[in-house]
């Protein structure tokens, strides 16, 4: 509960406590994870694993605990045990900061629009964004204030509409530089002295990187396989972003722009649009009013009744920590309680940025008695599960509208959810999301598929003001763009990825003296185009930073993406986006297994076979069909 409050509504004295007891708390693990007479009972019993007449999830849950001792430093001896713990505690203490220091940049930042020039561009849903941001602020008494924040949700709009260079150069430069300005919140030192502390980690087990370490506990397994995945995409996706380029300089030249004019990353968004409507009569100020954020819920809540029975009903009664949530009670096809799912949606200064999914409670069966009779449902404790969006909310009286962007971010998060609440197993340590990291981006990814179903969109993608359905007309145009500015966004994930990997695969005792001159230097040296940039920067990139789940791991959604791909073309192959028997195996081998299958066996049992990576490279448009066939 305090995590998932510190994450998504802190104030300054729950921060000061996250601060004080990281510490402390990590040494709580320790003493747990080093105690040698617990790990020596533990050691025993998985020496003798194969003898003790266990189940499959038995063995599979000795298995992971033992891993679990093994890779917290049980096995170490001594003065490199003590060592062990001092780093684990003060990684604690800087990953706690590394993260108050992005939320700083992000809550304090404000670019403040009045006149109709510095709106120029600009389409209602964000102007009425920007001013609700306005509000949120304590603008309300400026009625010609609006506020673009750093929040994705508006930025990226901002970035894509805005007709003023300079503003949009500002905000572009603010949203790249977080972690990066000198003072109390300089994240530069702390990533530093993260990956310094992650190395002597590694090397205290026995490891020449902390890529290598991490990496065990992996689907890839070795920094080689990863390699080889991302070599396979980055070429194509930079001939594809070169492609892009040239559709954008031809957009350019007919504005009236100078053929050899730089395309900025400040610029590339505003360009891409106007050729995304050229090109394919799609543009975002037409499509959003068809994707109301209640209708794109119940878009979700219908696409997992279809597939696997669930139903959800709004709980309103239910205890909330913030008047955004909404809760809602989970049945399942038997009209059992099945979880509880809480959704929080909106963005605001006391959130951290991004979209994830977390829980409170983990489904499991390995109840004491006397608490199972309390339990409804009978001898298992139902999940508690969290998805948080970071969506810019609709003027008072106007609807939240999302891009297509963020209908795929708001499916993305309720298939993590959905990972959780249809989680089916008897122990709490294999529930849920609690698998191996690049196989957990599965289930939200190919959730994500059905936003582009025809049969999904045309129930659920109605105008917010006369409640037509979408158009079949423009329904064709979106599909047709669909593989636009993919290059662009592959290179930009892939780039991210790359440094990543560089920066964990160090082998110095010392990391670089200068962290974003090594960023600098390793992107020169792959090749990033000019203009397109990257996801994150080191000094913000949270999922390596903030916790160890993503060091040497943001690579996992590309990995997951190959997973998603082959997966979701069993249901082409059936013919039926929604074929019950596809459905049910997907929910049994996929969303309700948790760790108690080994991933790789989990893929198998689905699809009947191991992964191909075709698909994804012909989703993405990285590959001809043919070529893929």
């Amino acid at each position: 509960m305090f995590y998932n409050l510190t994450a998504s509504e802190t104030s300054p004295a729950l921060q000061a406590v996250q601060r004080e007891m990281a510490g402390p708390l990590a040494a709580h693990a320790n003493s747990v994870y080093m105690n040698a007479a617990l790990f020596a009972r533990i050691d025993t019993l998985h020496e003798a694993r194969t003898t003790l007449g266990l189940t499959p999830e038995q063995l599979r849950l000795l298995e992971r605990i033992h891993f679990d001792f093994v890779s917290s430093g049980a096995r170490l001896q001594g003065a490199d045990q003590a060592r062990y713990a001092a780093v684990m505690e003060e990684l604690a203490r800087l990953t706690t900061l590394f993260g108050q220091n992005v939320l700083h940049d992000e809550a304090s930042y404000q670019l403040v629009l009045r006149t109709e020039d510095e709106l120029t561009g600009l389409p209602g849903f964000v102007r009425d964004a920007a001013r609700q941001a306005a509000v949120d602020r304590g603008l309300q008494d400026d009625a010609q204030a609006h506020v673009i924040t750093l929040s994705r949700s508006l930025i990226v709009p901002f970035l894509t509409f805005s007709t003023r260079r300079d503003l949009r150069e500002q905000a572009w430069r603010a949203w790249t530089s977080r972690g990066e300005h000198p003072g109390e919140h300089d994240n530069r030192e702390v990533a530093r002295a993260i990956l310094k502390l992650r190395g002597e980690q590694a090397r205290l087990h026995g490891y020449a990187s902390y890529a290598d370490y991490a990496l065990v506990d992996r689907m890839a397994g070795t920094r080689q396989a990863v390699k080889q995945l991302l070599d396979e995409v980055w070429p194509r996706a930079l001939a594809a972003v070169e492609r892009e380029r040239q559709m954008l300089r031809a957009a350019m030249v007919d504005a009236g722009q100078r053929a050899d004019a730089v395309i900025e990353p400040w610029d590339w968004r505003v360009w891409a649009e106007k050729v995304r409507v050229a090109r394919y009569a799609v543009d975002d100020a037409e499509v959003k009013p068809y994707f109301r954020l209640d209708r794109m819920v119940q878009a979700a809540f219908d696409c997992a009744g279809r597939l696997f029975g669930l139903q959800f009903t709004h709980r309103p009664d239910l205890p909330v920590y913030h008047p955004d949530v909404k809760a809602y009670e989970a049945r399942n096809a038997a009209g059992q309680v099945c979880g509880i799912f809480l959704q929080d949606n909106f963005a605001r200064p006391t959130k951290r940025s991004g979209a994830w999914m977390s829980s409170l409670r983990w489904q499991n069966r390995n109840v004491p008695q006397s608490v199972a009779l309390t339990v409804q449902d009978g001898a298992a404790e139902i999940p508690v599960i969290l998805n948080n969006n970071n969506f810019a909310k609709g003027a008072p009286g106007a609807p939240t509208l999302l891009s297509m962007d963020d209908v795929r971010t708001l499916f993305h998060e309720f298939g993590h959810g959905l990972h959780g609440l249809l989680s089916n197993v008897t122990y709490e340590r294999l529930s849920g999301t609690q698998v191996l990291r690049d196989f957990v981006e599965l289930p939200s990814q190919m959730f994500e598929h059905w936003t582009s179903e025809p049969a999904v969109l045309k129930q659920h993608a109605r105008h917010w003001q006369t409640d037509e359905p979408i158009p079949d007309e423009l329904l064709e145009r979106i599909q047709r763009a669909r593989r636009f500015n993919q290059g662009y966004e592959t290179v930009r994930y892939t780039a991210s990825a790359l440094v990543d990997m560089a920066v964990h695969a160090l082998t110095d005792d010392e990391p670089p003296a200068d962290l974003c001159a090594f960023e600098a230097q390793e992107l020169q040296r792959l090749g990033l185009p000019h203009g397109v940039g990257l996801n994150h920067r080191l000094v913000h990139f949270q999922h390596l930073f903030s916790s160890s789940g993503y060091a040497a791991g943001y690579y996992v959604y590309l990995w997951a993406e190959v997973l998603d791909a082959d997966a979701f073309d069993a249901f082409v192959e059936a013919g039926d986006p929604f074929d019950a028997q596809v459905a049910q195996a997907l929910q049994r081998f996929i969303y309700g297994s948790g760790n108690s299958l080994e991933p790789r066996e989990a893929f198998a049992a689905f699809r009947g076979r191991a992964a191909r990576v075709e698909p994804m490279l012909r989703k993405k448009g990285l590959i001809p069909d043919a070529e893929a066939a």
